[in-house]
């Protein structure tokens, strides 16, 4: 988690720093495997070199980036759990509850269906 702690530091409001490093924390216990790091301003998960899952602090929400081949095979579940989306990133309003649930799957699907794949991106 060390990795994320210069990103964290830098999110002015107390309340969303927490709730952007409960999240953090919460997947680097659940998938320790997982590589951490930030790239292009951002916290990341990796696994084999390959992306699975980003966040971003915008001012109402955090957003989550699953790629758009997670958010489109999740969709109808991320409108069900409260949150907007666009084509590439999720928003979580920062006074809505954090649907853990839906987050670990997205993650298990990303984790499933790339594990084949040997780029960075989904092609």
């Amino acid at each position: 988690m060390e990795v994320f702690q210069e990103y964290l530091a830098c999110i002015d409001n107390p309340e969303n720093r927490a709730r952007v490093e409960e999240i953090l924390v919460w997947i680097n216990k659940k998938f320790p495997s997982l590589g951490r790091r930030i790239a292009w301003g951002q916290p990341m998960f990796t696994d084999h070199g390959t992306f699975i899952i980003g966040f971003s602090v915008a001012k109402h929400h955090l957003a989550v980036s699953p790629e758009k081949a997670c958010l489109n095979h999740f969709s109808d579940e991320i409108l069900q759990a409260g949150y907007s989306h666009s084509k590439e990133l999720i928003r979580i309003p920062w006074d809505s509850a954090v649907d853990f649930s839906l987050l670990d799957k997205m993650i298990e699907f990303n984790i499933a269906d790339k594990i084949e794949c040997s780029t960075f991106w989904r092609k």
